[in-house]
């Protein structure tokens, strides 16, 4: 075993070594733009482009002429949000999301706000779950967008997208979802979900990092997007750019090999969450789960500890490579949002950290990390009066969620 472990895999995973082999050609002797069309090394780059978009669109239940390559999530969303609000500007100006969305989708929306967009963010249950028939509620003859994220990235709650679809595709209003945490994890399939547009990654799901992809439906109905980056015609029109074909190459290979290894693997990575949970509530107490108990991402286990300041901990694991949230906002010293959204209150969404296991995660490691993090907390907790208060007047308790 090596340290130190990492398991903060909803930041970013490694790049499976079955998707690297697949890219290493790409940056060498077979190195051509996929947009030069008149000699072999071209051809050749455009061909494996294709057989990417194939993969990626397999993945997903799509056509692949409805997948467009971006640089990466964050770039999908802001196309998806900012590119749908401009065209269909003429038709109604509102937009509803989660209060717990991603800050790639929040923020652009608050520049949407400024521009004259009128934005409903809706709001979640105790467990982050956004409920389907406020969506209905809140649809109007002037929203244009609902923008609900598959599942979320901190406390690994999954969405009823289905049950969204149904609604939206009922009261003609287009879907989008930020899919990047849950494809490649948990069954995804945009024309079963009745999803419209969807945010995709490489990096989430063992591929590399600076390529992703947006789904936009061509039919039933046809989505149009206005691109936000302009300058050649690439990709339909939708992102221009010279395309990054190693990188699209490995996104591809990581998405057929999520395809076919998904079902074994999503048993054996919520094994080893459950393990590392029972292992860790079965020796602390005033230990609590973040997030539904049940619909969740089998790799996610979010867990605030009370009385330990989350960041106390992180410092003290220092063979463990984990975060107390979304690493886009890790630099923030603010009490997560989505935390803040669930109703726990500031002091436990302080004492929150998120552990990520991953396709190379040991058993061996397991062991390891519970071992740590029993040893840390209660060497935080020995230094805290409030701690040592309440056990002298027996109010701590245990509080133990079935993650089955």
């Amino acid at each position: 075993m090596k340290l130190p472990i990492y398991m903060d895999s909803l930041a970013t995973t490694p790049v499976d070594p079955r998707v690297l082999d697949k890219m290493l050609p790409y940056f060498k002797e077979r190195f051509g733009n996929a947009a030069s069309t008149t000699h072999p090394f071209g051809w050749d780059a455009e061909e494996a482009v294709e057989t990417a978009r194939d993969q990626v669109a397999d993945l997903i239940g799509a056509d692949a002429s409805e997948i467009i390559f971006t640089s990466g999530a964050t770039e999908s969303n802001n196309l998806a949000i900012v590119g749908a609000a401009r065209m269909y500007a003429d038709k109604g100006n509102h937009i509803i999301i989660s209060e717990t969305e991603h800050k790639a989708v929040l923020d652009p929306t608050y520049s949407l706000k400024a521009q004259g967009f009128d934005i409903t963010y809706l709001k979640v249950d105790k467990y982050g779950l956004i409920d389907p028939e406020d969506v209905r509620k809140s649809i109007t003859d002037k929203t244009i967008l609902v923008s609900i994220m598959a599942a979320n990235n901190e406390i690994g709650t999954v969405a009823p997208i289905g049950e969204i679809g149904k609604i939206t595709r009922e009261k003609g209003v287009l879907f989008h979802t930020d899919a990047v945490q849950a494809v490649g994890k948990i069954p995804f399939n945009v024309n079963e979900s009745n999803v419209d547009i969807a945010s995709l990654t490489a990096h989430k799901m063992y591929g590399p990092k600076g390529c992703g992809a947006l789904y936009v439906r061509k039919k039933e109905p046809r989505v149009k997007l206005i691109p936000i980056i302009e300058g050649g015609g690439h990709e339909n029109g939708m992102r221009s750019g010279t395309l990054n074909v190693p990188g699209i190459v490995g996104f591809g290979a990581a998405c057929e090999l999520c395809m076919n290894e998904m079902e074994d693997e999503s048993k054996r990575l919520s094994g080893l969450r459950e393990k590392l949970y029972f292992l860790i509530t079965g020796h602390l107490d005033e230990v609590y789960l973040n997030g539904h108990p049940e619909k969740r991402l089998p790799h996610n286990l979010n867990l605030a500890f009370r009385f330990v300041e989350g960041q106390s901990l992180l410092l003290g694991l220092k063979n463990v490579a984990l975060s107390a949230g979304s690493a886009c906002s890790s630099k923030n010293s603010n009490a997560s949002h989505v935390l803040m959204a669930t109703g726990i209150g500031e002091e436990l969404a302080s004492n929150t950290v998120r552990f990520g296991i991953h396709r190379f995660t040991t058993d061996e490691e397991i062991d390891y990390v519970a071992d740590e993090v029993i040893k840390v907390v209660k060497q935080l907790r020995d230094l805290s009066p409030l701690y040592k208060e309440g056990f002298a007047n027996n109010k701590l308790k245990s509080f133990n969620f079935n993650t089955n």
